[in-house]
């Protein structure tokens, strides 16, 4: 009898325990469901947030790029952007009025063919239709695919730079008038008072061949000053022809027979046919050796040598040398360690080489003597070539520079 009741009692604590385990899992779950409430309600306030920050960022970057828009828009400038195929994806409305229309999908060498011209002596600047000048700077952008183009009107700026250029070469012109009348005064006197002495009849013949001597001696000094002069006036304008650089050297020969000392011309250049002109290098030439003459050399060089630039010529002397801090002024204008000079020479010497697009360098060190070096890139004029950044060939009358 006691086996019933037992087995009642058994499945009574089973189902109490079945029921205490469902409570506790049932509070489990209430506890976990309103944990992840929680979860959602902190999720939901970060969404909240972070979409509030979103929108906040996205209308501050709407504001730049309209406020970069603008500053395009009213930039001076042009900007243009390239694709790595060279194409113009974007550019400003200052563009479309320097380059006119289409622009947009073109390639960049056709616009540049079309509306640009290049300006000469100046890669980096062009000329517009219009005769505006525009400085033109490239660079690539971050990705290296696409380039930006920035074109600036200079025009102005060109001007005020040539004006002030203008100013400086008349006061320049002024200061070599006010100089040149004192160095021709002297000698020109010096010249009128050997030519009185040599009308009287009792003067021996040495005498008279001494001052004959005296008078053309200053005749050339005077020549030389004002083919100085005329050159330096003229800024390196100077006619270009044909010339035989063997005439060229034999003529700096034959000005050199009378000289005491001894003097070299080695030439390691073929006979050839060149353009420029031979009166202003010849004059260049006679003028360093003329500098190193008077400094005391007594053994002068002329080596003439082909080079990658061209041709080079190298007047070198055993002449006193020249210190380091004179040789940076040596070619401006006006500078002269000479008592009597009008620091026009090697100025000169200067102006004639860049006309003929070259260069002329000192390397010196005192007692050591002198070298110049002459860097001229002529084109043979056999091969129908220009000068580059030279004065077209003009008529008018050659004159002496030496």
């Amino acid at each position: 009898m006691n086996t019933p009741n037992l087995q009642y009692q058994q499945k009574t604590e089973r189902l109490t325990d079945a029921f205490r385990v469902f409570n506790e899992l049932s509070e489990n779950l209430a506890s976990s469901y309103q944990g992840l409430q929680e979860q959602i309600a902190n999720l939901n306030r970060q969404l909240a947030a972070a979409r509030n920050e979103r929108l906040t960022t996205l209308i501050e970057k709407e504001k730049l790029a309209s406020r970069l828009q603008q500053i395009l828009a009213a930039l001076p400038a042009a900007v243009i952007v390239l694709n790595a195929q060279n194409k113009i994806i974007d550019c400003n409305q200052q563009a479309i009025q320097f380059l006119g229309e289409p622009l947009l999908g073109q390639l960049w060498q056709t616009v540049v063919a079309r509306r640009l011209l290049p300006v000469p002596d100046s890669p980096h600047e062009r000329q517009l239709k219009d005769g505006r000048i525009v400085n033109l700077v490239l660079n690539h952008l971050s990705n290296n695919a696409e380039q930006i183009i920035l074109l600036s009107d200079v025009s102005e700026l060109r001007n005020l730079q040539d004006t002030l250029a203008q100013q400086k070469h008349l006061s320049a012109m002024g200061e070599m008038v006010a100089s040149l009348a004192h160095q021709v005064r002297t000698p020109l006197a010096t010249a009128i008072l050997y030519a009185s002495q040599m009308t009287k009849p009792e003067l021996v013949a040495v005498k008279r061949q001494q001052f004959s001597e005296k008078i053309l001696e200053r005749l050339h000094f005077l020549e030389r000053q004002v083919n100085d002069m005329l050159i330096y006036a003229k800024q390196g304008r100077l006619a270009m022809q044909g010339f035989s650089l063997t005439h060229l050297l034999k003529h700096v020969e034959d000005r050199m027979e009378g000289f005491n000392g001894a003097f070299l011309l080695d030439s390691q250049v073929d006979e050839m046919t060149l353009i420029g002109n031979e009166d202003a290098l010849c004059g260049a030439i006679l003028n360093l050796i003329n500098n190193a003459v008077e400094a005391g050399a007594d053994v002068i060089s002329v080596k003439v040598e082909s080079s990658v630039q061209g041709i080079e010529i190298r007047i070198q002397d055993n002449g006193p040398g020249i210190a380091q801090v004179v040789q940076k002024q040596l070619f401006e204008p006006f500078y002269t360690t000479k008592i009597h000079g009008t620091g026009l020479g090697l100025a000169v010497v200067d102006s004639v080489v860049k006309a003929h697009a070259g260069t002329v360098t000192c390397q010196s060190e005192l007692g050591q003597g002198s070298v110049f070096v002459l860097t001229l890139p002529i084109c043979e004029a056999e091969l129908g070539l220009s000068l580059a950044g030279v004065v077209p060939v003009i008529q008018e009358k050659h004159y002496e520079t030496v």
